[in-house]
């Protein structure tokens, strides 16, 4: 449900208070140590299925019990569970039930998006971990109840952002910490994915993913695009979003296909759609950066998250991924192929497990390495890579447009979830760069000013 207001004051009022903290900041707090994480899957549908067989072949995890409303999804599951090796699982239709069990370290959330912040707030306040799909949140109330909730229980909320794994982007994250692209100064991100098929399906996501399209304004799905590049520029650890304003195009796309594809007499044909086919957001840092944000999943055109990232020094741009540097290729005014840095750059964990990863499968094994990287934090006692505040931060540009367009385009302040944290996790801590690997480190100084 989106939060609507009866004035732009009344907006900006809302959007800018901060609630008392209930807990101290989780920024940093490793998790115990454990050598097997044990785990409960909520929702084993499309989506969870695919993840429970990623989690399935990492070592270490060990899935104890799995909970989704349909028996032959609960059935599946378990099958792929034994099949895998491991023990059969416990199985609830209640998701409730597995997150009260005492043998559980992690329930892994992958249901639809109205359900991500409720049992990912139970799951906490039953004494686990939770990893939630994406989004985290849909309104400021349920992203800052997710802070509120793992600061006062203490427990991580780590929001399942696998676009932040891929090859490219752990590669870009490598150039970028070793200042190949001078100070860095704009973003770009975006979900641009059409899925008109998918959202007038009669089954699957196509039973609940259309209902946004018919009563919000905004960005429905902002963190692909945004997670990365909010890594490039070490937001909540030296950075934060500040200010955003947000514009959508009229909706037509979703409409015409309607009416070309579904027959006369289909319910959905009586249905409208009020969710711009577009929708882009600016979002300004603290330290002046500034990112292009987009949103559209009806207009017929390739996939795309835009994931550029530029600097003083150069640019990164994806689709097809390419650089330019100040000075280099021959000195030619043109891209060049960002295969051809892969030597120097490429990540570690796309050059021991990129092969397995790509075999199993996953969105090109992104899925595995998000995986497997959760388990080895758990495993060695590491800090999550993505904690509450990022889950918070990069889900909020979704209710952020909503409020932004609905009036008249207004600019919002951002929400700092962090409560004033990210300027104590400077880039010199060294828990903030786990994933920076073989590079040299560009660090900012402590006490660097902010720009004006």
């Amino acid at each position: 449900m989106k939060e609507v207001f009866k004035s732009a004051e009344e907006a900006v009022k809302y959007v800018a208070t901060v609630p008392p903290a209930q807990g101290s900041t989780m920024q940093g707090v490793p998790f115990d140590k454990k050598d097997t994480v044990r785990l409960a899957f909520v929702g084993v549908g499309g989506r969870g299925h695919g993840l429970l067989g990623e989690m399935l072949a990492c070592d270490g995890a060990k899935v104890v019990a799995v909970s989704d409303p349909s028996e032959a999804n609960r059935v599946r599951a378990k099958e792929r569970v034994e099949k895998a090796g491991q023990a059969t699982p416990a199985m609830e239709a209640d998701w409730k039930k597995v997150c009260e069990r005492d043998d559980v370290d992690l329930v892994y959330i992958a249901s639809p998006w109205e359900f991500h912040t409720p049992q990912a707030v139970y799951a906490m306040e039953h004494g686990k971990h939770a990893a939630v799909e994406v989004p985290a949140a849909t309104t400021l109330a349920e992203c800052w109840k997710l802070v509120d909730t793992s600061e006062r229980t203490r427990k991580h909320c780590v929001m399942l952002e696998n676009c932040c794994y891929g090859q490219t982007e752990l590669m870009a994250l490598n150039m970028v910490r070793a200042g190949v692209f001078g100070t860095i100064t704009h973003g770009e991100a975006a979900y641009i994915h059409e899925l008109r098929g998918l959202l007038l399906s009669n089954a699957g996501e196509g039973m609940w993913r259309r209902e946004p399209h018919k009563n919000r304004l905004g960005n429905l799905y902002p963190t692909h695009g945004l997670g990365p590049v909010a890594w490039y520029m070490n937001v909540h650890r030296g950075d934060r979003f500040t200010k955003l304003v947000s514009m959508s195009s009229l909706s037509a796309a979703l409409d015409e296909y309607r009416d070309a594809t579904v027959p006369t007499d289909d319910p959905k044909r009586k249905e409208k759609y009020t969710c711009g086919d577009m929708n882009s957001s600016l979002i300004q840092t603290a330290r002046g950066r500034t990112i292009l944000l987009q949103h559209d999943v009806v207009t017929p055109r390739p996939y795309s998250r835009l994931n550029l990232i530029q600097g003083s020094k150069g640019t990164l741009c994806d689709y097809p991924a390419r650089v330019y540097i100040d000075g280099g290729h021959s000195g030619k005014h043109e891209w060049r192929p960002l295969d051809e840095l892969k030597s120097q750059y490429e990540h570690s964990f796309w050059q021991k497990y990129g092969e397995l990863a790509k075999k199993i499968g996953g969105h090109g094994g992104v899925d595995y390495i998000m995986n497997y990287r959760l388990v080895q934090t758990m495993r060695e006692g590491l800090p999550p890579d993505m904690d509450c505040y990022d889950a918070a931060a990069w889900s909020a540009p979704g209710p952020l447009s909503d409020i932004s367009v609905a009036n008249g385009n207004l600019t919002l302040p951002y929400p700092d979830f962090t409560r004033g944290h990210w300027q104590e996790s400077e880039a010199g801590k060294e828990w903030n760069h786990r994933l920076c690997d073989k590079i040299s480190i560009v660090r900012i100084p402590a006490g660097t000013p902010m720009p004006k």
